[in-house]
């Protein structure tokens, strides 16, 4: 009788409802652990590069050399963390989340605000989109009854899953339109590449509009009914609002951590030295956008929407678990990466890329190489400078416009990161969950936007004529 029941309930759900619970009941069984994904990518690039003809040991070599490689780019990584982390968990924030999680009255409006919210936002800041979409969702748990926390948890993803590569802060585009940040035997290549070329085509633009409203309208369609859901209760999770009061200083050495006194100094220095940056970037403001600038702008809005250094401090202290996952998995993608670039692998590779495409074939190929690298290199800024080089010879050869080669790049390399859960690790320490509970939700949407992206990375190639590079 109970299982009948079941099957009525599940029945009632839609189509793509039923898909996602199928999906996630999956997930919840047999995906790994996000180190195990780590350690399965390192395997199958070591093997690869044996049928490919590289040396066994030449490999482990320089698997092992590059190891530690990535650790200025893993520093970044956590400081982006934290960064979106504290701005997140300011007063001010905190009341906007407030404001937007008591708009939705169903669990499907809820989740669709989710989607809406984290695709919009990473094309801000890729950094501060999963932080603000999983304090959105902890917000909506408590106030949407009946919403699916999978459902909820694998929407806040979809910024740095699906749209963030396209806007300001892709790591791809801004390092084309800056000389000083290019390698130069990439920039004898391709010369520069301007943002009007990239970010600021309207063919970008449109796949971004597009890709979010499929995210939203997935979101929408995908959540199970109460029902059907799994809520954060079920769980076991509760998430409290922070304390209404102030706390004040008890002993005379606190006194300088509860007053605004050495935060407006501070801040005052920072935003002082941020605004040079951006006033005496030689190619305009948007080209001093690098990583750098970035943590310390949201770190410096942090510092200061905090007020108090004890606030702020007890914000860091509240984001660092959320950075482990980064802290030890980057090392071993730094293993895969050093397979790839330090082995005859990368060349081979080229060769491969350049003769099996044509003028027509080239973005889908492209689409298609990006997207597949992106398994085991899940990081858009290190892959580019990978890949670069001998992509972008194609697309000479083949006379496909450079600027939408990054764009059809920054369009296609997100996507693996639906199924790859390194991007998800900050969002799943503030959750509390584990990738499996997500990765079901998160395939569906692989599979509805693939071919979508896909087909506009392709047909959009059509209504942009090659321009010779800058240089």
């Amino acid at each position: 009788m109970q299982a009948t029941k079941n099957v009525n309930r599940q029945v009632a759900d839609g189509r793509v409802a039923r898909i996602g619970l199928a999906l996630a009941g999956w997930s919840e069984k047999w995906f790994p652990d996000p180190l195990v994904f780590a350690f399965l990518g390192v395997l199958v690039v070591y093997g690869l590069g044996i049928v490919a003809g590289e040396s066994p040991i030449q490999l482990g070599l320089e698997a092992g050399k590059n190891f530690w490689t990535l650790v200025p780019f893993t520093m970044q990584m956590v400081m982006v963390i934290i960064g979106g982390y504290v701005v997140a968990s300011t007063p001010l924030v905190r009341r906007g989340t407030h404001f937007l999680a008591g708009i939705p009255k169903t669990p499907r409006g809820a989740v669709a605000m989710v989607a809406f919210v984290a695709t919009t936002s990473s094309l801000i800041s890729w950094g501060l989109s999963p932080i603000l979409s999983a304090f959105l969702v902890r917000e909506m748990s408590g106030r949407v009854k009946g919403m699916d926390y999978r459902a909820a948890g694998t929407a806040a993803s979809l910024g740095t899953c699906s749209v963030w590569a396209l806007g300001i802060s892709s790591s791809a585009a801004m390092l084309m339109a800056t000389k000083s940040a290019m390698p130069p035997a990439l920039f004898a290549i391709s010369g520069l590449i301007p943002l009007t070329q990239t970010l600021f085509l309207w063919q970008s633009m449109f796949t971004a509009a597009v890709v979010i409203c499929v995210c939203v309208a997935v979101g929408y369609f995908s959540a199970p009914s109460p029902e059907n859901a799994r809520t954060a209760e079920s769980f076991g999770l509760h998430f409290d609002p922070p304390p209404a009061t102030r706390e004040r200083h008890t002993k005379p050495g606190e006194w300088l951590e509860y007053s605004p006194l050495l935060t407006i100094l501070v801040g005052a220095l920072l935003l002082g030295y941020l605004v040079n940056v951006f006033r005496t970037s030689p190619r305009g403001a948007l080209a001093a956008l690098d990583l750098n600038v970035y943590n310390l702008m949201f770190l410096t809005a942090g510092l200061l929407l905090h007020w108090r250094p004890r606030n702020f401090v007890r914000a860091v202290t509240e984001a660092i678990p959320a950075t482990g996952g980064v802290l030890i998995q980057f090392p071993f993608y730094a293993m895969i990466f050093g397979m790839i670039v330090g082995t005859g692998l990368s060349a081979k590779l080229a060769h491969l890329f350049t003769s099996a495409s044509t003028h027509d074939t080239f973005p889908l190929l492209a689409a298609g190489y990006s997207a597949v690298l992106g398994l085991f290199i899940p990081s858009g800024g290190s892959k580019w400078v990978v890949e670069a080089p001998y992509v972008l010879q194609a697309a000479i050869a083949h006379q496909v416009h450079l600027g939408w080669v990054v764009q059809i790049y920054n369009a296609a390399e997100a996507l693996p990161n639906l199924i790859n859960p390194f991007w998800m690790l900050p969002l799943l320490g503030i959750l509390r969950v584990k990738a499996r509970d997500l990765i079901g939700y998160s395939t569906l949407y692989l599979m509805v936007l693939l071919p979508v992206v896909f087909f506009l990375c392709w047909f959009l190639a059509r209504t942009i004529s090659f321009v010779p590079p800058m240089k």
